[in-house]
């Protein structure tokens, strides 16, 4: 059982590549984690889960098919499961992301990013 609190921008510091989630906690059965991000990442979906995004540091932007939705630090935006969506940052951007433990980020196991944890 951990008995200390987890610091998101230490465990942010701890890694450089972008669209690399990494595990920080787990909750019931569902992984918090952190990712960086940078440019575009490929239009996916998600059939069996919603996708949740929380803008730590910088700006994203998601792309839907019928729009877009501009988030900044602070905000969130929970993507409906099944529906198509691309995450896409001009600059770095830092997130925080919860899904179920094992949810493909890119919607597709063979595809995906391996996951790690910090």
């Amino acid at each position: 059982m951990a008995d200390a609190a987890i610091n998101l921008a230490e465990k942010l510091a701890q890694f450089d590549e972008h669209w690399a989630p990494r595990s920080v906690a787990q909750l019931n059965d569902y992984d918090i984690m952190v990712v960086k991000v940078r440019g575009e990442f490929v239009w996916h979906a998600h059939p069996d889960t919603d996708d949740f995004f929380l803008v730590l540091k910088g700006r994203l932007t998601i792309r839907l098919r019928d729009g877009e939705v501009s988030l900044g630090p602070g905000e969130l935006f929970v993507v409906p499961r099944g529906v198509e969506h691309q995450p896409v940052a001009a600059e770095e951007c830092h997130l925080l992301l919860i899904e179920p433990t094992g949810t493909p980020n890119t919607g597709e196991a063979t595809t995906a990013a391996p996951r790690r944890t910090l």
